[in-house]
């Protein structure tokens, strides 16, 4: 698929006022032809923030897979990952994001594995426009030290499990239809890096 790389998370949150909505964020809503964004990379790549940011500059409802498999499960994902393992996790999962994609459009960030899923990303390709928002190792580790909550960053070594996280995930996250440098820039600016990649992304559908 064609890639657009810039040079340079529950309640749904919508945007509530006029002033906060750019013309690229709205007129980009009618040209999604009714697909959901869903944003996608590893665990520090700021897909939450951004989705966040993201829903209140084009009026679409925000999700976070996270929060919402917290909800249904009734418990945070680390002790799901503690009492059930990785692979009740990632079912529950897989299912969630089903559902959320079976709605009108929203703005949904994943966790980092669910793009890994291959059923995960047939529903996204079959129902959204998937943005890998990328960072490299050096920025990833920066932000995820700041806490403490990461289940697969629960080892001897974190800095080695993101190299091999990025080694074994990176190819598949380049199956996204844009790529979006998750800078350590302003917030608004990876935004509307990626409102630009998904306009320039739908231009070439045409």
């Amino acid at each position: 698929m064609d890639k657009v790389l810039p040079p340079e998370a529950s309640e749904p949150l919508a945007a509530t006022a006029a002033g906060v909505l750019g013309a690229s964020g709205t007129g980009l809503v009618e040209r999604l032809g009714g697909r959901s964004v869903v944003l996608v990379g590893l665990m520090g790549a700021g897909k939450s923030t951004i989705g966040r940011r993201l829903a209140l500059r084009t009026g679409l409802p925000f999700y976070d897979a996270d929060t919402e498999i917290e909800t249904a499960a009734g418990m945070p994902i680390a002790d799901i990952f503690t009492i059930y393992g990785e692979p009740a996790f990632r079912d529950g999962e897989r299912r969630v994001i089903s559902r959320l994609l079976e709605g009108p459009p929203i703005v949904l960030a994943t966790g980092g594995g669910a793009y890994m899923d291959p059923e995960t990303r047939a529903r996204i390709r079959e129902s959204a426009i998937s943005v890998w928002l990328k960072a490299d190792h050096e920025t990833l580790m920066r932000r995820v030290r700041k806490r403490s909550h990461r289940p697969l960053l629960q080892t001897a070594d974190p800095d080695a499990t993101m190299r091999r996280l990025m080694a074994e995930r990176d190819p598949v996250y380049a199956q996204a239809d844009v790529t979006v440098l998750s800078r350590d820039s302003t917030q608004d600016r990876v935004v509307q890096d990626v409102l630009a990649a998904l306009s320039t992304f739908m231009s070439a559908e045409v």
